[in-house]
C-alpha cells in the first residue's frame, strides 16, 4: 500500500494546480483497478492527503475512491479547495475533513438513497437528507433535527436560536406539539440541543411566603403586583414584533394573607423573584418614617364612616376588657367621634394594675368618608384587618310586590204598587186600597205626591205605571219596576323596590286625603252661624309598602315586611259624617328564597243579600203573588291576592341587567302608545326615553378585600 503515499507525496503535487488535478484523477483511477486490492481494504487504508488549490470536482472523485461510495457533483459547484493532513489519516477521517473543506466553500455533501450529493449549500435543505428525533450525529453532514419542548413555548426559542444557524439553512415552529424543525450541520446541531435543554426547564418558581414585619399585605400586595407586571412589560430582551409572542402562561402572582400578614408570591423565574423580593424589602418600612407618626387615614369604598367608627371603638372596648386594659360601655355621639377610653361619669374605666392603657382613638370624617385612627402600629395592623372585611360591597334586593284584586257585584231588584179609591164619587167618606213598598225604590205614594208638585223621579231600571183620572186630576194608581246590575272589577298594581341588604325603603303610591279632625262654630253672632276654623288632618291613601330584607348566609332572604292598600269609599266624598276609607294591610315576617315568589296574604269575600216585602198570605201565591210583593238580592264576590319576589342583586352587573331591563320595557311601552297619524291635528309624536348603551365594566387592577360569605 505505498502506491497512495507515493501518488500523494506532497513534492509531487505541490507544483502545479495542473498536475495535482492529474494525480488526483490518477489515484482514483488507480485506486479502483488496484489488483487484490478489495472495498473493505481500501476504506481502512490510511491516506495522506495533499490538494493545493485543486478543483472541487476532482477532489470528490478522489474521496469517492477513498471512500468506497459514488459522488456526484452538481453542476454548479465550481471553484478550488486546500485539502491537506501531516500525517496518514482513516478514510473516515479524510472524508470529514473533505466535508469541512467543502462547507467552508459554501458546499455540502447531502445522502440520498445510498447516494451522495455535492450540491451548494443554499439547496441541500431541499435535497432529501438524514432526519433525527433524538441526540444527532457528530459530523459535518446536514441534518434535519426536531426538538420537541416540554416547558418553554416553541415560539419563543426562535429568536435565540436563528443567529446561531446559518442564513442558508432554516428553523421552523410547529405550534400544535411545540417543537422545532432545524436543519443544519450535525456538530452545530449538537451546540443548539446543549441549548435548548438549558432553556427548556420550568419557568414557574415555588411559591414563597413574604412576612412583612410594618407594612399591611392587603396595601402592599396590589403595588407589587402592579409593580410587577409593569416591569415585565418594557424587560430587557423582550422579543421583537414578528419573532414570536412572550410567554404569559407563567405570570409572577402577588397574594396577600392578612391572617398572617404575609405576602404569598410565585414568580415566573428567578430572577423576578429577586425582584419581587428587592421591592417588598423597599416597601416594609417601620411607620415611624411617616411623618403622620401613629395616625393613619383610610378611606372606605362600601361602608359608612359614622357607622363604621361606632361598631370599632365597641369592638376595641371589648376586646380591652377581655385583656386587662381599659373596659368602658358609652352611647354612640351623633358627630361618630369618641376617644375609647374617655371619661363618663356613668361608665368610669376599670384599668387593671401595673397594665396600661392601650386604646387608641377612631373619629369618622363624613365629608370624605374615611377613619382617622390613633393607634400603636401592631393595633392598627388589627383594627386595619377588621376594616378590610367590614368595607365590603353590600348586597342589594330588589322587590317585586304584585296586588291582584278582583270584584265582581250582582243586583236584582222586582216590586209592583198599586193604589186604588173604594166609593163612589161625593161620598162622605172614601177608602184606599193598595200596596206600599219601601225596598227597591221609591213609594207609590210618595211618587203621587212629587207628581203634582213636579219633582217626581223614577227609580233605576224598568218603570212601568198607570195613572188614573180622578176629579180632573191623574193619579198613579199602579207602578211596577224591574231592575239587574252587574259590576265588575280587576284592579293590578306592581309596586317595586331596590334597598340595600338590612337597609328600609318604603313606597307611597296615593293621594293625600284631607280628614276633618275639629271645628268651632260661633252660632250667638248676630250675623248668623259662623265657622272661624277647622282642624284638617292629611292621611296617604293609596298604595305603601314598607319592607326591610336581610340577606342569610345559605342565600334565604328573610323580610320585614308591611303592605297596605287603601282607598276613599265613593258614598261618602260628600258626607257631613266625614270621609269612610277602604283599608286592607299585611304585616308580617317571612322566609323566602332568592328569585322565589311567596304568597302574603290575601281575601276571598263573598257577600249575599236579600229583602222582601209582601203583602201576607197574597204574596205568597204562585204568579198572582208578584202583585203584592217587593224583592231585592245582591250578590259582591271579592278576591284579593298579594305576592312577593325578593332578588338578590350582588354586583354591578346583575344592577346594571335588572335596570336596562325595565328601562327597555317603558321604552317599548312608549313606543306602543305613539298617537296615530294626523294632518289635522299635527301633533304625531310623545315623549320616549333615549336608548342606553350597555357598557362593560372596566377591570380593576386592584385585588379587593374578600366579602364576607353569603
Amino acid at each position: 500500500m505505498n502506491i497512495p503515499h507515493a501518488l500523494l507525496d506532497p513534492h509531487a503535487t505541490r507544483a502545479r494546480p495542473l498536475r495535482a488535478l492529474l494525480l488526483a484523477s490518477c489515484l482514483a483511477g488507480v485506486l479502483a483497478t488496484w489488483p487484490g486490492l478489495s472495498h473493505a481494504q481500501r476504506s481502512r487504508e490510511p491516506v495522506t492527503l495533499n490538494f493545493v488549490n485543486a478543483e472541487i470536482e476532482a477532489v470528490a472523485r478522489t474521496m469517492a475512491a477513498i471512500t468506497g461510495r459514488n459522488i456526484v457533483v452538481d453542476p454548479r459547484v465550481k471553484g478550488t479547495i486546500n485539502l491537506s493532513t501531516d500525517r496518514p489519516v482513516s478514510p473516515t477521517v479524510a472524508y470529514d475533513q473533505f466535508l469541512a473543506a467543502v462547507r467552508l466553500s459554501g458546499f455540502t455533501v447531502v445522502e440520498s438513497a445510498g447516494l451522495l450529493k455535492l450540491v451548494p449549500e443554499a439547496d441541500a435543505k431541499l435535497q432529501s437528507g438524514a432526519v433525527s428525533l433524538g441526540a444527532p450525529v457528530p459530523g459535518n453532514q446536514l441534518v434535519t433535527q426536531i426538538f420537541r419542548l416540554n416547558y418553554e413555548p416553541a415560539a419563543n426559542m426562535v429568536p435565540i436560536l436563528r443567529p446561531l444557524i446559518s442564513p442558508n439553512n432554516t428553523i421552523n415552529v410547529n405550534p400544535g406539539n411545540n417543537s422545532l424543525v432545524i436543519t443544519d450541520y450535525a456538530d452545530n446541531l449538537q451546540r443548539i440541543a446543549r441549548i435548548i435543554a438549558a432553556l427548556d426547564v420550568s419557568n414557574a418558581t415555588d411559591v414563597e411566603v413574604i412576612a412583612l414585619r410594618n407594612a399591611l399585605a392587603s396595601d402592599l400586595a396590589p403595588v407589587v403586583q402592579r409593580l410587577v407586571d409593569s416591569s415585565g412589560a418594557g424587560a430587557v430582551g423582550a422579543a421583537p414584533a414578528g419573532q414570536g409572542q412572550a410567554d404569559t402562561s407563567f405570570r409572577t402572582t402577588v397574594i396577600a394573607e392578612v391572617r398572617s400578614n404575609t405576602l404569598l408570591v410565585r414568580a415566573a423565574n428567578a430572577a423576578r423573584m429577586n425582584l419581587v423580593r428587592s421591592l417588598v424589602e423597599k416597601l416594609d418600612q417601620p411607620q415611624s418614617q411617616n411623618p403622620t407618626g401613629n395616625i393613619y387615614v383610610v378611606y372606605l369604598k362600601n361602608a359608612e364612616a359614622t357607622k363604621l367608627a361606632v361598631t370599632l371603638r365597641a369592638a376595641l372596648a371589648a376586646s380591652s376588657g377581655q385583656t386587662g386594659g381599659v373596659s368602658f360601655v358609652q352611647a354612640p355621639t351623633p358627630t361618630g367621634v369618641l376617644p375609647v377610653g374617655a371619661g363618663n361619669p356613668a361608665s368610669t374605666p376599670t384599668q387593671a394594675s401595673g397594665q396600661p392603657s392601650t386604646g387608641g382613638q377612631i373619629q369618622a370624617d363624613p365629608a370624605t368618608n374615611s377613619l382617622i385612627i390613633t393607634a400603636p402600629e401592631p393595633q392598627y395592623r388589627q383594627i386595619r384587618a377588621v376594616i378590610d372585611r367590614l368595607d365590603a360591597r353590600r348586597a342589594q334586593v330588589f322587590v317585586e310586590s304584585l296586588i291582584a284584586e278582583v270584584n265582581a257585584d250582582k243586583a236584582a231588584e222586582f216590586g209592583i204598587q198599586w193604589q186604588g179609591p173604594l166609593g163612589n164619587p161625593g161620598d162622605k167618606n172614601v177608602g184606599v186600597l193598595g200596596t206600599n213598598f219601601t225596598i227597591g225604590g221609591q213609594n207609590i205614594i210618595q211618587l203621587a205626591t212629587q207628581a203634582s208638585s213636579g219633582a217626581a223621579l223614577p227609580s233605576s231600571g224598568l218603570n212601568f205605571g198607570i195613572a188614573q183620572r180622578i176629579n180632573g186630576a191623574y193619579v198613579l194608581s199602579v207602578l211596577a219596576r224591574a231592575l239587574q246590575a252587574t259590576g265588575d272589577g280587576n284592579i293590578l298594581s306592581t309596586p317595586n323596590l331596590l334597598t340595600l341588604d338590612n337597609e328600609e325603603a318604603k313606597i307611597v303610591i296615593g293621594q293625600n286625603v284631607p280628614f276633618v279632625t275639629g271645628q268651632f262654630t260661633n252660632t250667638g253672632a248676630s250675623g248668623g252661624s259662623v265657622n272661624p276654623f277647622q282642624t284638617i288632618e292629611r292621611k296617604d291613601v293609596g298604595l305603601t309598602l314598607r319592607v326591610k330584607p336581610q340577606i342569610s348566609e345559605n342565600g334565604t332572604v328573610k323580610m320585614q315586611i308591611f303592605q297596605e292598600v287603601s282607598s276613599v269609599q265613593a258614598s261618602s266624598i260628600n258626607s257631613s259624617t266625614g270621609l269612610i276609607t277602604n283599608k286592607r294591610s299585611i304585616e308580617s315576617n317571612i322566609l323566602v328564597d332568592d328569585g322565589s315568589i311567596v304568597v302574603l296574604g290575601g281575601l276571598l269575600q263573598d257577600e249575599f243579600s236579600g229583602n222582601q216585602e209582601k203583602v201576607p198570605l197574597l204574596g205568597d201565591l204562585p204568579l198572582v203573588g208578584n202583585l203584592f210583593r217587593s224583592e231585592t238580592r245582591s250578590r259582591k264576590k271579592t278576591n284579593l291576592m298579594v305576592f312577593l319576589r325578593p332578588v338578590v342583586v350582588r354586583d354591578a352587573a346583575q344592577s346594571d341587567a335588572l335596570s336596562l331591563d325595565r328601562y327597555d320595557m317603558m321604552r317599548g311601552a312608549q313606543g306602543l302608545a305613539q298617537p296615530s297619524s294626523s294632518a289635522v291635528v299635527p301633533v304625531n309624536a310623545s315623549p320616549v326615553l333615549p336608548a342606553l348603551r350597555r357598557q362593560e365594566p372596566a377591570p380593576s387592577t386592584q385585588q379587593p378585600p374578600a366579602p364576607p360569605a353569603r
